[in-house]
């Protein structure tokens, strides 16, 4: 099958062309024709299989075909996502896929200022990409006006559930109208996914080309054992021997990030570092930086772990293992994407054995391991905990504790337990 056969407008197969792309992926084939014929869709598909693509271009194929009227702050279509990353690479595929149609886009997103996106959004709008949060700003603003959505997007939805998005997507679908097309896109489908979808699809027409929780068999997985505090010069030593040129690595919070791209930099590897405490202007310059070769290592949490799209990235180095084991997917998924070869290697420490097995036994795999000579692990440290986060509907409390008088005196849980999962 090739995209001259799907139905597509000869604008976008142009556009299509000049991205070189000539077959369509998996998901692809089967996603484009169904959306095309106005059905809603359920879609399943590990990362890096060109699922964007599956839904961008019938979607700026209809938009383009049917023409409407054109008004300030009213999209035709919503396009929902988890992060201010992948809402920018949605936002960009858009362009590059409509950049021969007369669509107007907009993508609203937090970190940025609400002054420049009201002032597009006045101009008119068919597309418009956006995150749950920023979005439901505008709505309260009235600067953005839902009744007129004819397709809505729910890009990784799993993830947007993860991070509590739910209410917030709720609230949004009560601005829309009930008939529209529908089309939800996750890595996993879990029993909160399954429930969401079964409120905001009619009849969907399922579509999973991989099994859930997989990774794309272009990627080398492997793990090294390490002691805790050898972690740095262990990274700093692969990076340097292998000449690795271009490095994601992924830490569990923003302060580790910070440090360990302080480190690189003293020890003459560039590097700069991307999380939740940047602004989006910083994260944008950061990963443009990393793009075009100007830092060989970028470190980041979680929060780049999905959307960042990085042609032909080698490798990835999990530099701490994540807390939730289905979160390894996601992260190694920025390389080996489109069919090429990848390397996701893990370092691992005495702590993290547990989060290990966790993984495995997600995977149903046993990681190879990997020996490095003069790194081999010495007698295991004491081990320290590694912190999930606080659990689902916590809620700090106060607790007793006694003064240097001995009297009981009540005093805030520690702050550290009051941070959220998601950095």
């Amino acid at each position: 099958m090739s995209f001259d056969t799907m139905g597509l407008s000869q604008a976008i197969l142009r556009a299509v062309q000049e991205k070189g792309y000539k077959t369509p992926t998996s998901i692809q084939a089967q996603a484009i024709p169904i959306i095309l014929q106005g059905k809603d869709v359920m879609g399943g598909a590990q990362t890096g299989t060109g699922k964007t693509a599956g839904f961008v271009l019938p979607i700026v194929h209809l938009i383009s075909e049917k023409k409407g009227k054109r008004k300030a702050g009213s999209p035709r279509v919503l396009i929902l996502t988890p992060t201010r990353e992948l809402a920018d690479q949605v936002y960009e595929s858009v362009g590059a896929y409509g950049k021969y149609l007369h669509l107007k886009r907009c993508a609203v997103f937090g970190g940025v200022p609400m002054r420049a996106q009201i002032t597009n959004l006045r101009k008119g709008v068919d597309i418009l990409v956006a995150t749950p949060g920023r979005l439901l700003d505008h709505v309260n603003r009235k600067t953005i006006d839902l009744s007129a959505v004819e397709i809505l997007v729910l890009d990784e939805a799993d993830r947007m559930l993860d991070m509590g998005f739910i209410h917030d997507i709720r609230k949004t679908i009560e601005c829309m109208p009930k008939e529209r097309q529908t089309l939800l896109f996750s890595a996993t489908f879990s029993k909160e996914v399954q429930k969401l979808a079964e409120t905001l699809l009619r009849n969907p027409e399922m579509i999973e080309v991989a099994q859930r929780n997989t990774v794309a068999e272009t990627i080398q997985q492997s793990i090294c054992l390490v002691d805790r505090k050898r972690k740095a010069e262990l990274l700093t030593h692969l990076i340097n021997k292998n000449n690795w040129n271009q490095v994601l690595v992924f830490t569990r919070t923003k302060h580790m990030a910070d440090q360990l791209s302080q480190l690189l930099d003293e020890s003459g590897i560039q590097a700069t570092e991307i999380h939740g405490d940047k602004t989006q202007g910083a994260r944008k310059r950061a990963l443009a930086q990393f793009k075009n070769g100007h830092v060989r290592v970028l470190v980041a949490t979680d929060v780049a772990a999905r959307g960042l799209d990085i042609e032909q990235l080698s490798h990835v180095v999990n530099f701490e293992l994540p807390t939730v084991a289905s979160d390894y997917v996601h992260r190694i998924g920025r390389t080996g994407r489109a069919g090429n070869q990848g390397e996701a290697l893990s370092l691992v420490c005495n702590d993290e054995r547990r989060l290990l097995r966790e993984i495995e036994r997600l995977l149903k795999i046993t990681f190879p391991t990997v020996t490095v000579p003069g790194f081999e692990v010495t007698a295991p440290a004491r081990k320290q905990p590694v912190r999930k986060g606080p659990k689902k509907g916590f809620r700090p409390h106060s607790y007793p504790k006694r003064d240097a008088s001995g009297t009981r005196k009540e005093r805030t849980q520690d702050k550290r337990y009051e941070k959220q999962r998601y950095r």
